[in-house]
C-alpha cells in the first residue's frame, strides 16, 4: 500500500453509537504505535502481523475501559508463535492518550510458510482488566480458534460476556517515495448491546464455543444481521483510512443506522518499565541468587522485552539483602 505518512487521524481510536439498531462501536487508525511497539524487535513477518493484529485488538477493546485501568491480551500457544502480550494504559484523566505495548515470544526454526496465524497452536486467548490497587483482577479465556486473532476475540465475548461482537481489521506496510516503510492499520469494532439480561439463543448447554449468532434473536438478530452485511462493504483502504476519515466511514457505512461519535482517544507507544521497577522484581532474591544472575562483567543485567531497554546494575545494590541493608 502507498500513501502519505503521517495523517490528522492516525493514533486514535474513535467511539460511536448507531441508534437505529442498539449497537455500540470504535474505529481506530494505528500508525506510530504500531512503528514504536515493532522497531523494537526483530520481527520475521509473520510475527510482526499477529503483533500488528493484537496490538490493533488491543486500541479498540481498551477504549472501553475506565480511566486508570489496565487491560492486557494474551496469547498462549504451543506453536511457533508461543506468545503475544499487550498492555493498554487507559489515561489517568480526560483527553491523556492512552498507551499500548506489546512483544512476541517465538521459535524462529518452528516458522512455516501460510497465513500468519498458522504460528500458533493449541492454546489459548486471554484477556484481563486490572482495576487498579485493591482489587482483584478479572481474567477470561477461550481457545485459539477461527483462524485470526480476530475471531478468538469475537468468540471471547460470545463466551465470557455474551456480547455480539464483530471486528473487521486491516494492516501491512505502507510505502512512498523517500518515506521509509512503516506499518499502518485500521479496524472496526462492533457490539450489539443487550437491552437486559443477555440471552442465549441457539448452542447454550452444547459445549461448543458460543458465537454472536447464539446471542441474538428477533429484533436483536434482523439488526445484527443488517448492519453486518453493511460493515462487510468496506474497503480495505477505507479502513486503514489514508483518505477517509473516521467519521466519513461511519457515514458511508452505516448512514441509515444513525451513527452518533463521542470524543476521539489519541494513543501512543509507551511502556512503564524503569531501573525502579528493575530493582524492585529482584527485591525478593538472596545475595547468593544474585550472584548466580551476575555476569562475567560483574554486572546483574535486565532487558525489557516490550520496549528494549537494557539495565545494567551493581549486584551490591539490588536483593533482598540490599534492600534489608539500605533500611538498617
Amino acid at each position: 500500500m502507498t500513501f502519505g505518512s503521517k495523517i490528522a487521524w492516525d493514533d486514535t481510536v474513535l467511539p460511536f453509537q448507531l441508534d437505529a439498531s442498539d449497537m455500540r462501536g470504535r474505529v481506530a487508525r494505528l500508525d506510530g504505535v504500531l512503528d514504536g511497539i515493532l522497531k523494537q524487535h526483530d520481527y520475521p513477518a509473520q510475527v510482526e502481523a499477529l503483533v500488528a493484529e493484537m496490538a490493533l485488538l488491543t486500541a479498540l477493546i481498551g477504549q472501553t475501559i475506565s480511566l486508570r485501568w489496565k487491560l492486557s491480551l494474551q496469547v498462549q500457544s504451543k506453536g511457533a508463535v508461543r506468545m503475544i502480550a499487550t498492555d493498554y494504559y487507559a489515561p489517568t484523566t480526560d483527553g491523556e492518550p492512552a498507551r499500548i505495548r506489546a512483544y512476541a515470544s517465538f521459535d524462529r526454526e518452528r516458522l512455516v510458510e501460510g497465513p500468519a496465524f498458522e504460528q500458533v497452536g493449541e492454546g489459548y486467548f486471554a484477556i484481563m482488566i486490572d482495576q487498579g490497587e485493591g482489587t482483584q483482577p478479572y481474567q477470561g479465556i477461550t481457545p485459539l480458534s477461527g483462524g485470526s486473532l480476530s475471531a478468538c476475540a469475537e468468540a471471547y465475548f460470545a463466551q465470557s460476556e455474551q456480547l455480539p461482537t464483530r471486528f473487521s481489521l486491516s494492516f501491512g506496510k505502507s510505502t512512498e517515495p523517500g518515506v521509509g516503510e512503516h506499518w499502518r492499520a485500521g479496524g472496526i469494532m462492533l457490539q450489539h448491546m443487550p437491552k437486559a439480561s443477555p440471552f442465549v439463543a441457539g448452542g447454550q448447554g452444547s459445549g461448543e464455543i458460543l458465537t454472536a449468532a447464539d446471542l441474538v434473536d428477533g429484533d436483536q438478530e434482523e439488526n445484527w444481521n443488517r448492519v453486518n452485511v453493511l460493515l462487510d462493504t468496506v474497503d480495505e483502504l477505507e479502513v486503514i483510512g489514508p483518505s477517509v476519515t473516521p467519521t466519513d466511514l461511519l457515514l458511508r457505512l452505516f448512514h441509515e443506522e444513525q451513527p452518533r461519535v463521542y470524543e476521539t482517544q489519541p494513543v501512543r507507544f509507551g511502556c512503564t518499565c524503569s531501573e525502579e521497577r528493575v530493582r524492585q522484581s529482584l527485591s525478593i532474591y538472596s545475595s547468593k541468587d544474585i550472584e548466580k544472575m551476575t555476569t562475567d562483567d560483574g554486572r546483574v543485567t535486565a532487558d525489557c522485552q516490550f520496549c528494549g531497554a537494557h539495565y545494567d546494575l551493581d549486584p551490591a545494590t539490588v536483593g533482598f539483602d540490599a534492600d534489608k541493608s539500605a533500611g538498617e
